[in-house]
């Protein structure tokens, strides 16, 4: 049992939560991490880091921990429709990368040790409350004190839950499922395949490494999804990856869209998917999710001394609501496309022809 409160006690250790873990305790904080499975853990996601993200990275000095063999350069994003038609574009200064999720994670958690934050996996959280003093956690290892709580827990967040700030979502449910190949990327683009049934996100990640995600709503594919089933619906994709074997066992994540009533309350944040979700298509929550970190690391030491208030979270807000337009915006018109395959068809074609009016498209959206 902790009698003396830890300035931060951040639930989740994917990268948002060890990112911001990392920033408070180089602020001088004491920062206790909590995470019910094994760390370093893997997770169904895109793995493309944008530059925005990057730039957070290179700051925590985790990049140079990345084994060569876990990264990929992504120097612009490609939309393949079914006929073969392309729209490309290059990426913003020196572009972005696609990290293995299992290296990251390995490189922002020594990043976490070294930096002198406590870290207690394979503890779950059981409960939590909230006193003029501090924040309350009943954990498996017994009761933690903390000062700030920062839920970093994931999409579908127990203490988004719990703090009553999810908000109702409407429309139909959005899901996805990742494997990898073990095969030579062929292009340093980041290829999204575009079906009237689903999307497929191609993301190099490696010398020998691609990492293939399937993204699709409710009452899109007539059979159970799976791999094979997928795959089969994307045949230009199917034939690049040829006889090529699985890299990883297939993970899912789903229903994608998350809202919330607001991001903080006293005491408490939100960070990363537990702070609101669109969608996978754009390849943006990794890149959000540490820009939002970053900004919620250099205000929590005046939260800390003003013990909780709010108030002291508005840089932090007025970043994440910024980020989040953003990204919703993008997501919302990649989606609302992928819906009207004539318009969309339409529109690529368009682009096609101005490629330097995409890349300005794509520079608003990640740089």
């Amino acid at each position: 049992m902790s009698r003396t409160p830890v300035d931060v006690a951040v639930v989740g250790g994917g990268p948002a939560g060890l990112a911001l873990a990392t920033m408070a305790a180089r602020r001088g904080l004491s920062v206790t991490l909590l995470e019910r499975a094994s760390l370093p853990h893997d997770k169904a996601c895109g793995e493309g880091v944008m530059p925005a993200g990057l730039g957070v990275l290179d700051r925590l000095g985790v990049l140079d921990r990345i084994p060569a063999a876990d990264w990929g350069p992504i120097r612009g994003v490609r939309y393949v429709q079914e006929d073969g038609s392309v729209l490309e574009g290059a990426l913003p200064g020196m572009g972005g990368l696609g990290i293995r999720r299992t290296a990251l994670s390995s490189a922002l958690l020594e990043a976490a040790r070294s930096s002198g934050v406590e870290v207690r996996d394979r503890t779950g959280l059981r409960g939590h409350r909230r006193t003029p003093e501090a924040m309350l956690l009943d954990t498996d290892a017994g009761t933690l004190s903390a000062r700030v709580l920062v839920a970093a827990d994931g999409l579908h967040s127990p203490l988004r839950r719990a703090e009553g700030l999810e908000a109702p979502v409407r429309g139909a449910r959005r899901f996805g499922v990742r494997q990898h190949f073990v095969a030579a990327p062929w292009t340093d683009r980041v290829e999204v395949h575009l079906s009237t049934h689903a999307e497929a996100y191609v993301t190099p990640c490696g010398p020998s490494r691609v990492g293939v995600a399937f993204l699709w709503s409710d009452g899109q594919l007539d059979t159970r999804p799976s791999i094979t089933s997928l795959l089969a619906g994307f045949p230009l994709l199917a034939e690049r990856l040829g006889r090529a074997e699985a890299g990883s066992e297939p993970m899912g994540a789903g229903p994608f869209r998350q809202r919330v009533r607001r991001r903080v309350a006293a005491r408490f944040a939100l960070l990363g998917d537990a702070g609101g979700y669109v969608d996978a298509i754009t390849g943006e929550g990794m890149s959000v999710a540490l820009v939002c970190a970053d900004a919620l690391g250099a205000c929590l030491p005046e939260v800390v001394d003003r013990e909780g208030d709010v108030r002291a979270f508005r840089p932090y807000v007025a970043t994440a609501r910024r980020e989040f337009r953003k990204y919703a915006w993008t997501a919302g018109a990649v989606l609302g496309l992928a819906r009207m395959p004539t318009l969309r068809r339409r529109l690529v074609t368009h682009l096609a022809r101005r490629p330097r009016t995409f890349e300005w498209l794509l520079a608003r959206t990640v740089g």
